[in-house]
Order: structure tokens, then sequence, then C-alpha cells
């Protein structure tokens, strides 16, 4: 979603020295119970995953955050683990985790599509579920390419570069956020896209005018009440997220701003909440534009594709 236009305690024995040059043992919870820098690297890792209960991919974040510590590649750390030693820096990260900070934000990138991505604070961490809209745009346009691309809520460039990158189009990204902005600026010229790509503070689609070929929204649509996990809830930009009381103020917004922005034969491809397939279908459907449904490899309602209809 675009901004808006928006872990087991053990215990360790810890000799102290006293004034006679004696010591004294007591026992006291280490912050963070991993093996030693210079220990083995597959001991550190099993050791972090295990306190990432509240984690859904435990094993893999542990892997990511050693090989971010390591300054290598995840698979070169679990081809040949043993080539390795657990850094001191890798205590620090495990510790930033295990406060719920999302893996994306520690490691400072995450992979999206055919792209990786500069992520921190500020902008909303990229989700496999959006690859959904890139594959139904790729059904719609079947064979041909978009021309032109815009990118309603654009974040760190997330949806826009991905299909930078699969079609050769001009690109708009619109985003409320500067926070977010800079991210995508700079993931635009890391990716050698500068040149293709330009982007705007703005609300929404409010100061854009044209049409465009191809046009992508990751939108806010949870609702206020909802509760999220920590590591979205107390990490991730609440304004691309939150949506008022329905999770749907952004969609009124943007179904009757979508009907003069698409061009002939292309599409607008929407990303909605699971159980919002219907009412965001009524929204656009009431502004006289055609909706299809695609889901997500959860096979979960992900994706509206909503194009003109025939007159």
């Amino acid at each position: 979603m675009g901004s808006r236009l928006v872990p087991h305690e053990r215990v360790a024995l810890v000799f102290r020295p006293i004034a006679n040059g004696a010591s004294t043992v007591s026992a006291c919870p280490p912050p963070n119970p991993l093996p030693q820098a210079g220990g083995g690297v597959s001991a550190a890792i099993a050791t972090a995953a295990a306190q990432f209960a509240f984690s859904a991919t435990p094993r893999l974040d542990a892997e990511l955050l050693m090989a971010h510590a390591l300054g290598v590649e995840r698979n070169a750390v679990l081809l040949d683990p043993d080539r390795y030693t657990v850094p001191a820096t890798f205590a620090s990260l495990v510790d930033r985790r295990l406060n719920h900070e999302p893996i994306a934000y520690i490691t400072g990138t995450r992979g999206f599509w055919s792209i990786d991505l500069a992520i921190g604070p500020g902008a909303l961490v990229p989700r496999a579920d959006s690859e959904t809209l890139l594959i139904a745009a790729q059904a719609h346009f079947a064979g041909r390419a978009p021309a032109t691309v815009l990118d309603l809520g654009t974040g760190p460039g997330t949806l826009l570069l991905a299909a930078l990158d699969e079609w050769p189009a001009q690109g708009l990204g619109v985003d409320y956020s500067p926070q977010a902005l800079d991210y995508a600026r700079a993931n635009a010229a890391t990716l050698g896209m500068t040149d293709r790509t330009h982007f705007v503070r703005g609300s929404w689609a409010s100061a854009i005018s044209g049409q465009f070929d191809l046009i992508l929204a990751n939108p806010p649509y949870i609702a206020t009440d909802e509760t999220l996990p920590r590591e979205v809830h107390d990490h991730e930009p609440h304004a691309a997220l939150f949506a008022g009381r329905d999770g749907l103020d952004d969609y009124r917004i943007l179904a009757a701003q979508l009907p003069a922005l698409i061009a002939s034969g292309g599409a607008a491809v929407i990303e909605i909440g699971s159980t919002q397939g219907a009412p965001v279908t009524a929204l656009l459907e009431a502004q006289g534009l055609r909706v299809a449904l695609h889901h997500d490899f959860g096979n979960n309602p992900r994706a509206l594709v909503a194009i003109k209809a025939a007159t």
C-alpha cells in the first residue's frame, strides 16, 4: 500500500571481579543468547530462529540477518556456513528483530518481482501478494507493452519500477510522503531508470492530467479498528495502511479519478484486501468501469482490473 497521496530467555553465568581480585558468580539473562563472534554460523542461525516465534518465517529471518551481517548473499551462507564465523554485529541485528522491526528495515532492502529495492522507515515494505498486480497486468496486455505507466501511491517505487523492468515504458509515480519518494528516486537511480521515471508529491491523482496505458495502485485498505502484527503497526507508516472505519476511504477517491486517466485499451490494476472484492468492484462499476477479479498466490482475492466499458 502506498502512502496516501498516502520471542525464550536463557540464564547465563556471569563472573564479576571484586576488589580483592576474587570473583563472584551471578546468574542473569543475557540480552541476546547467541554464540559469540567466531562461533558456528549454523548454531547462531538456529538460536536466533528459535527466538523469532512471533514471525511466520523465523528461519528465513535469521538467515537473512546473518547474510546481512556477513555482507554476503544468503545462498552463500546456506551453501557453506562453515566458511564463516559469526560477526559481532549479528547480535544487534537479532535484538532489532526481537523488537519486531521488519527484516527489510534492518537489512535496508527487499526483493520484489524482478528487482531489489532500498527500503526503510517511512516506506511501506513490499509484499509478495502485490506481485499479483503485475501478473494481472501481464494478462491484460497479453504480449503487447504499455507505453506509459502511472503508479498512484508509489511508496518506494515498488509497482512502478517493477513494471518498468517488465516493459520499456515511461513511468510516473505519485505519493504524498516525501520519505517514500526519496526511496523511490534512489531506487530508480540504482536500477538505471532515472531517464524513464518521474516522481511527484501529490494526493492520488488530484494533480495529474493525461491518460496512461497502465495504472497501478496499492492504496491503504485496513480499517482503523483492525488489529495488525506489531512489526506492521509499530513500524510501518500508518498513512500507507489505514483507510477509515471500513478501509474503503481511498478507494472512493480513486474510483472517481480513474475513468479520466485510463487510455484506450488500457487498464487500472488495483490491490484490495481479501474481503474487499465486492465493495470495491461496486465503487468502480458505479463509475462506468468494467471490473475483473484476480487472486494472489494463496488464492485470496487481491487485485481488480478495471477497464473502460465499450461504447
